[in-house]
């Protein structure tokens, strides 16, 4: 009885002893990262039988478990991923935002001093100093184009190298995962219980770092060896074979670079789009968000460079000369080449093919393939795949019209099938827009003819030049536009020269319904010039007809060809013509200001849902000093009994030793 006495005293000393080491580990690792609050698991030995009665024989120690809550502890991960995304997403958003603000304002700043200067010129068109300022201001403006784009590229590389940081970083944490898992493999006993709590709270800590950058699922096998699959479940760690991820150079854009998943000697591409987390971020922002910023401000770049080119070469500069380009040529072989990208898995001999720009109030921000489908060569809309496929034709039938503002054209080689191409219609046209023009008196400020209508007209019609094609021969035209109302609702008109009317032959010759109007290109085929006919042009019958004289007007006192540049500031260019050059670039300022703003919101939901999910899993496996207090004065008492039964086992065996001595 003395005997069974002491066992069950020192089994419950030797079990309070235990309780107070795990509270004491509990204690000492409160502010430990990661850890999880341990409990011990204490039962009751099996009794003796001792005749019709089972005499307890004391206590032990089953196991020591975590408090772990797989549930809240998933939870946790998950809003830990989504906390990783949105607050990546919101920093670089808000980047993107303040970059918009300083050197987006800065080209708005630009531009509107590039049109006061030109504005200069067409009130003072013979004037060498104002000339020079609008050449100056064009200068700032490329290259605060030239400055947007540059901060755009640094932002890019800035992602792309955070891409490749957090790649290691997660293939160090997939080889530290295997490690344990190992370790856990070998150290445990099949036919005992007990876990290795310390080494599975490293283990879980590992996995909340991941869960930062991409999201995690987890299996769990019989031994313990954890699986680990990231994004939509690509495996990261298979047991005790970790995987690792690896940043290559994009394909066919090298500056996008890409991720692969490498196990051994081989590796598979994944989308880093679909991983999760603070990667997913990264590759959104650069890849959607930057991306399509950077394809506005190009779009921006080439239609003010067209436009102002364009109405430059429509009139003539101080020496009588057709006006040069003030900016770089938006169909420079460089820039027509750069808008394809060609990947490298093409056949050998692939297709080499260039883009023209052909009207850029229609070129889209998007970005296309094209295919060859052994018949046509199809464009498929990279950007809003929705959209209707564009057959473009047979390959060497080109060049092909896009009916998109722009052109498709082959340069050599074949498609084979399987084969792509990818087309950026306005890639590079920020960054490669230079102020070409340098002799200010080169601006063509003056028109290189004019329309004087005759003074006997007694109608509202009118005749004007619409585009000038060749402004130096077109001073050589002293032509009479002559029109009268042959049939009710028809009118008939002539163009001819005025030296030699009619009968002799015109022109050009036609009718137009009243209403509408015509075009008429002098001469035809390949006008110098164009004009157009409008209006109820009456008259008083085919021997009184409505008469405009169009001839020379170039002098440097003309600055017409300067006022038709100014009003460019106006008139509706990009997006299908609805937008100005400042309202095109205050909605893309605009656009990625709602879109910091919503990442704000975002951010600040995501971080509400991961503190309630953390707090959650706390409540179920963190430390409570207070709890953990009141265990160690319980288990402590337990431990002062426990002695006790132990002194009185002692003092009973003293007496039956002094009873038969």
């Amino acid at each position: 009885m003395t005997v069974s006495l002491y066992q069950t005293g020192v089994s419950g000393l030797m079990a309070a002893q235990q309780q107070l080491a795990t509270t004491g580990h509990n204690i000492a690792n409160v502010n430990t990262e990661g850890y999880t609050r341990q409990r011990a698991e204490q039962n009751s030995t099996l009794g003796i039988n001792n005749g019709s009665n089972y005499l307890g024989t004391g206590t032990y120690i089953q196991d020591i478990t975590r408090l772990y809550d797989q549930f809240s502890h998933k939870e946790q991960l998950l809003t830990q991923s989504n906390l990783g995304n949105a607050d990546l997403l919101q920093a670089r958003l808000t980047q993107l935002d303040q970059v918009m603000s300083t050197s987006g304002n800065a080209v708005v700043g630009s531009l509107n001093n590039f049109y006061q200067a030109l504005n200069g010129v067409a009130d003072n068109p013979n004037d060498s100093g104002l000339r020079s300022i609008v050449l100056n201001q064009a200068g700032i403006l490329s290259n605060d184009f030239n400055e947007l784009t540059d901060n755009f590229d640094r932002m890019s590389k800035a992602v792309n190298g955070e891409i490749e940081q957090v790649a290691n970083r997660i293939s160090e944490i997939s080889l530290e995962i295997a490690k344990i898992n190992e370790t856990i493999l070998h150290s445990q006993n099949l036919t005992q219980g007990g876990q290795p709590n310390d080494l599975l709270d490293k283990r879980d800590q590992l996995i909340g770092q991941l869960s930062e950058f991409t999201r995690v699922t987890t299996v769990t096998d019989g031994n313990g060896v954890l699986t680990v699959m990231i994004g939509q479940g690509t495996t990261l760690v298979a047991g005790i074979t970790p995987m690792t991820l690896r940043v290559s150079a994009g394909d066919p854009d090298g500056q996008k670079t890409e991720l692969r998943l490498v196990s051994g000697s081989s590796s598979v591409a994944i989308s880093g789009e679909k991983l999760g987390g603070s990667l997913a971020a990264s590759f959104e922002f650069r890849d959607e968000h930057l991306s399509q910023i950077r394809t506005e401000i190009d779009r921006l770049a080439m239609a003010i460079s067209a436009t102002l080119n364009d109405s430059q070469a429509s009139g003539l500069d101080l020496n009588g000369v057709q006006g040069a380009n003030i900016f770089t040529d938006i169909n420079t072989t460089k820039l027509q080449q750069g808008r394809v990208l060609i990947p490298s898995d093409n056949a050998p001999g692939t297709l080499q093919a260039q883009i023209n720009i052909t009207d850029v109030s229609l070129v889209p921000t998007d970005e296309f393939e094209v295919r060859f489908n052994g018949t046509n060569l199809m464009m498929h809309n990279l950007t809003n795949p929705s959209a209707a496929v564009i057959t473009l034709g047979i390959p060497g039938a080109g060049p092909f019209d896009t009916t998109l503002g722009f052109e498709f054209i082959e340069n050599g080689g074949n498609l084979a099938i399987g084969d792509t191409l990818t087309i950026i219609p306005t890639r590079n046209s920020a960054a490669l827009m230079q102020t070409t023009l340098t002799n200010g008196n080169a601006i063509a400020a003056s028109s290189a003819v004019a329309v004087t209508a005759s003074t006997n007209n007694i109608s509202d019609g009118q005749v004007k030049i619409t585009n000038v094609t060749n402004p130096v021969a077109a001073r050589a035209y002293d032509v009479t536009v002559d029109v009268y109302e042959s049939a009710p609702g028809t009118f008939s008109y002539r163009v001819y020269d005025t030296a030699t009317p009619p009968p002799a032959p015109p022109i050009a010759a036609g009718t137009y319904a009243a209403g509408a109007s015509v075009l008429v290109d002098i001469p035809a085929g390949t006008p110098d010039f164009k004009i157009e006919i409008s209006g109820d042009l009456v008259g008083s019958g085919a021997n009184a007809r409505e008469t405009f004289i169009i001839g020379d007007a170039f002098g440097v006192g003309n600055s017409n060809n300067a006022v038709t540049m100014a009003k460019t500031q106006e008139i509706g260019v990009t997006n299908g013509g609805r937008e100005t050059f400042s309202k095109s670039l205050a909605v893309s300022t605009s656009v990625v200001g709602a879109k910091a703003s919503n990442a704000d919101l975002s951010a600040d939901t995501a971080q509400a849902l991961f503190t309630q999910a953390y707090n959650r899993n706390q409540a179920a496996s963190g430390v409570n000093l207070d709890e953990e207090a009141a265990n160690l004065m319980r288990f402590q008492q337990a431990y002062q009994a426990a002695s006790q039964i132990i002194s009185t086992a002692n003092t009973l065996f003293d007496t039956i030793l002094a009873a038969v001595r």
